[in-house]
């Protein structure tokens, strides 16, 4: 009977190590990027909805954020059916509540913004959290979220008018659904 040398061992945990980490990553960005997608598709409604019915836009992203907030649930609680994973994380949705009610707090309350600040503001802000998220579970979130970032700085300082709607369906809606289908690959 011969044995495992400890090297080999320690090289056969390491390698485990590795492949876990690579399926938890994979299983991250999966949930990732179908909330991607689906915010990105309701967010390239929404600016294309607004630019066409401008009087109307409050309303609008009442809606699309309504929908985007049930969207979202439905895909965290139906995932991985069966695979015995948490489905809803009650933590992370008052986390999130928490997040847009600061957002809120600074752009109506402390900031005042009007309609293109606040077009420029809420993907920004999404943004700093993709970010943050790209701290923890890896570089796919902070190249996303600079990405869109940096394009909607360039169309709020260079885009005029309401070709800035057009401009963030674009870059807003559009970046998260690549971002989205990026992530799918990864």
């Amino acid at each position: 009977m011969t044995g495992i040398d400890p090297r080999d061992a320690a090289q056969a945990l390491s390698d485990i190590e590795r492949i876990v980490e690579r399926v938890r990553q994979s299983r991250t960005y999966d949930i990732a990027s179908l909330m991607m997608i689906l915010w990105g598709v309701l967010v390239l409604a929404g600016n294309l909805a607004t630019f066409a019915w401008p009087h109307f836009g409050s309303y609008i992203w009442i809606g699309v954020n309504a929908i985007g907030a049930v969207g979202s649930i439905v895909v965290s609680v139906f995932q991985f059916p069966g695979a015995g994973g948490p489905g809803f994380d009650v933590r992370m949705a008052i986390a999130f509540l928490l997040f847009f009610a600061f957002g809120l707090l600074c752009s109506t309350v402390f900031g005042h913004f009007g309609p293109r600040e606040m077009g420029a503001f809420w993907p920004i802000y999404f943004m700093f959290l993709y970010c943050l998220a790209g701290l923890w579970f890896g570089r796919a979130f902070i190249a996303i979220g600079l990405g869109i970032t940096v394009l909607t700085l360039i169309g709020y300082f260079f885009v005029t008018g309401a070709a800035f709607l057009l401009w963030m369906a674009a870059v807003n809606g559009g970046g998260l659904i690549l971002g989205g289908l990026w992530m799918r690959r990864s």
